[in-house]
């Protein structure tokens, strides 16, 4: 009977009838259309592969290396500072000691051995700087093409189901996270009939999300989505601290924390760190700024518009020349109960506000 089977054009129902003995009494096959399966080596098994792909890119400020990750956790020293970094939101350690000054040689000096993640997620065991370069090495550079599809992603879990027309075996595999199904696409061979459970969620870069129902819907929703977001597989570390800020979010940072200080100030390449040494800042939610120093007030006025990176902030400080500018959003983060705001206008000006507000 199995002999017969065209796998391409058969979806699989089976019922089991469940008695004490446990013995499968009934198998029914049901024609289906071509499209509702998912074979070794067709285009939606390429897909579904690439979008589960380990992608490298989120620890490059680690490892320039966009092709794989270290596992954490890990050891490392940023400019004499040892870090354990536990966890991807770590990484910002790194970055908040890096970016403490502008005009010093960064160094990262990795504790090794240390574990890497390769893009199919094998994991090696890495005991050298030069051992983890060469295997770095092996990665497209930065903004290259590359195999894995980083704009679109799985909500977990979903499942598939299996069944081997040369043992008559029908199995349910249940994936929840992308390691899992990428190895269960690597598996697929040609006696296996394979189909996945609808429906499928996928999340846009941009965390909005659709609803896939057919084998079709996800294909052209994978392909549509593939090349629709900056990937980031740069090593600029300061260049995607704010994709999803919003105005808002920015605001109720300024207005809600008080007393603001100045913590960097460049202007046309020349350092006023200590221009405004002492005075605070307050923003208010109607457009004005008060500044206070020594029994001194003055005022101004500061609008914010734009998202993501692209958010611009202009402050206009009549007393306070050196503030003023048409800011563009660089980062807003924490560290260590300390608040910072950071704004840049192309290479030669950067304007840094530090508070003490959680």
């Amino acid at each position: 009977m199995t002999s017969k089977l065209n796998k391409t054009t058969y979806l699989i129902i089976i019922a089991f009838l469940m008695f004490s003995s446990c013995r499968k009494e009934e198998m029914e096959l049901i024609q289906a259309p071509d499209e509702d399966t998912v074979e070794a080596n067709s285009n939606i098994a390429s897909l579904l592969q690439r979008t589960a792909l380990n992608d490298g890119s989120e620890d490059n400020i680690i490892d320039s290396a966009n092709c794989l990750n270290v596992k954490l956790p890990t050891t490392v020293t940023a400019n004499n500072e040892e870090l354990i970094i536990n966890s991807s939101s770590d990484y910002y350690s790194i970055e908040y000691i890096f970016d403490e000054t502008d005009d010093d040689v960064d160094v990262l000096d990795i504790q090794f051995p240390i574990t890497i993640i390769q893009a199919d997620f094998t994991e090696i065991v890495i005991n050298s700087i030069t051992a983890l370069h060469n295997y770095a090495s092996n990665c497209n550079g930065e903004n290259e093409i590359d195999d894995d599809i980083e704009c679109i992603d799985f909500q977990y879990p979903f499942s598939a189901s299996v069944f081997d027309i040369n043992t008559e075996l029908f199995s349910t595999e249940t994936f929840t996270n992308d390691n899992q199904l990428y190895t269960f696409i690597t598996t697929i061979n040609d006696s296996n009939i394979v189909t996945l459970n609808f429906p499928i969620t996928l999340i846009h870069s941009d965390q909005s999300q659709v609803i896939v129902n057919t084998l079709n819907e996800l294909e052209s929703s994978i392909e549509n989505a593939q090349n629709n977001c900056n990937e980031d597989d740069d090593y600029d570390y300061n260049d995607d601290d704010c994709n999803t800020c919003t105005p808002s979010q920015i605001e109720a940072i300024l207005i809600n924390c008080p007393n603001w200080h100045v913590d960097k100030l460049k202007r046309n390449d020349t350092n006023y760190d200590s221009a405004y040494e002492g005075y605070d800042f307050n923003f208010f939610n109607d457009g004005t700024l008060s500044v206070f120093w020594s029994s001194i007030t003055v005022y101004g006025t500061w609008i914010i518009s734009g998202t993501g990176n692209n958010i611009t902030v202009i402050i206009d400080i009549p007393s306070l020349p050196l503030c003023n500018n048409n800011w563009r959003l660089q980062e807003a983060g924490e560290n260590n109960d300390e608040s910072r705001i950071n704004f840049v206008v192309g290479d030669n000006d950067r304007l840094r506000y530090r508070n003490n507000c959680n």
